[in-house]
């Protein structure tokens, strides 16, 4: 039994309220705007915390689909990967890894 990851889901849970508001934890959660440093720009809904992983819905802007991504055990910040997509936030930043070109992403506060 793993028992990190109920204390990692609680400390996502309190990242995400410190970005968007005690309000923000719901089912159908309010985005997070990241911009980063190679100029993308995305949106972020982080599925509500429970005791098992969570998922982020990643919205780029220029694609018209979203990526899920499924959150991994990290021993900072919350990690979410597909395939060749990274993405591992801690606080107002993230960075964002596809096809193995990294980039810092922020909130937009």
């Amino acid at each position: 039994m793993n028992r990190g990851a109920p204390v990692l889901a609680k400390a996502i849970w309190v990242a995400a309220i410190a970005v968007n508001g005690p309000g923000a934890i719901a089912q159908d959660a309010k985005p997070v705007h990241y911009t980063c440093t190679d100029g993308t720009r995305l949106q972020a809904r982080f599925s509500p915390p429970s005791s098992s992983l969570g998922t982020v819905k990643l919205a780029i802007d220029g694609s018209s689909t979203q990526t899920i991504l499924t959150q991994t055990i990290s021993a900072d910040g919350g990690r979410y990967t597909q395939g060749d997509i990274t993405f591992w936030i801690k606080g107002h930043e993230a960075t964002l890894t596809r096809a193995g070109q990294s980039t810092i992403c922020r909130t937009g506060d």
